[in-house]
């Protein structure tokens, strides 16, 4: 057959498909089979395809965790600086599985075995639960800093809310040191070592954890430390009979004149019995005063049977007076 006779079969083919009457008498031919062909074929492939449709997607924020088996695990080496802490991985599977996941239950990990000390930037690793197929992890890799792990031993300071101005509380914290380790870049910058703030009544006590503060205050983040928690006890019997009292001092001789004058702390807390407390008002301070701007130390003129809790000092300014 020329080619030109293939031309002309497919045109007379088209004319006769473009007929209306001749297109709807082949598609209603042995429509009910055609119909029935289709239905099972939707049929087939809502079956086939039912376990891809219910699976679903969901997000989780997952830790990084870091591994490091370097000399098969026996040099103490440590890890900060990590960045970022976490990542987001996207799991998919049926959503009642997805629906009782836990982040925990997800392993991100960063193997650092044989980095060299310093920075870093290596790929996590993610491990998808049994039941889920990983999607995607955001983002797929992230810095450090790999260091020598360091240990120092430091006392416990202790931190309590502010007792009533009637109490004289004291306390007893044990152990009264403890551990802080981690990166020795990290564990360097450990000023102290302090309780978290805790408020006790008489012969109470609660354990409290510590937490490792930096020279300005803030917390450092990144190390261990251990014992994590300290118990904190009150030893005194209770309330005392204690009040707070103004600060008042002696008058400058008549030669000289004060033009500044703070004393710290203007008020001191004094301890009495309570009849005695009922009839203070205030507190008598003598200083020496000097031509010059000097800190002095203030002697206060205590009643018997009374005794201050605090010592007062006085930063001065003072100057002669000019004679009439």
């Amino acid at each position: 057959m020329s080619v030109g006779d293939r031309v002309q079969g497919r045109l007379h083919w088209l004319r006769r498909w473009l007929s209306p009457r001749y297109a709807w008498g082949r598609t209603t031919h042995n429509l009910l089979p055609k119909l029935l062909a289709l239905a099972v074929s939707v049929t087939l492939w809502f079956v086939a395809t039912a376990d891809r449709r219910a699976n679903v997607e969901q997000g989780f924020d997952v830790p990084v965790t870091v591994r490091d088996t370097t000399g098969n695990g026996q040099e103490k080496r440590a890890t900060s600086n990590l960045n970022p802490a976490s990542v987001r991985v996207i799991l998919s599977g049926r959503p009642e599985r997805l629906r009782d996941l836990q982040p925990d239950s997800i392993e991100a990990v960063v193997d650092v075995t044989d980095a060299p000390e310093g920075s870093f930037t290596r790929t996590v690793t993610v491990t998808a639960p049994g039941g889920t197929a990983l999607q995607r992890v955001t983002p797929t890799r992230v810095q450090g800093f790999v260091d020598t792990q360091v240990a120092r031993t430091l006392p416990v300071t202790l931190s309590v809310t502010s007792p009533p101005e009637s109490s004289l509380p004291r306390y007893q914290v044990t152990p009264g040191e403890a551990t802080v380790s981690g990166a020795g870049r990290v564990v360097v910058g450990v000023a102290r070592l302090v309780t978290s703030p805790v408020a006790l009544g008489a012969n109470a006590e609660r354990e409290v954890p510590l937490v490792a503060l930096d020279a300005a205050g803030l917390p450092v983040a990144g190390v261990t430390i251990r014992p994590s928690t300290v118990t904190v006890r009150r030893v005194d019997t209770g309330e005392l009979p204690v009040k707070t009292l103004r600060v008042v001092l002696n008058d400058p001789p008549s030669g000289l004149q004060v033009t500044s004058v703070s004393v710290q702390p203007g008020t001191v807390r004094v301890v009495a019995a309570p009849e005695l407390l009922g009839r203070l008002r205030e507190i008598a301070g003598q200083v020496t005063y000097r031509e010059g701007t000097y800190t002095a130390p203030v002697r206060l003129n205590v009643p018997a049977g009374a005794q201050a809790l605090e010592t007062v000092s006085v930063r001065l300014t003072v100057t002669r007076r000019d004679a009439p």
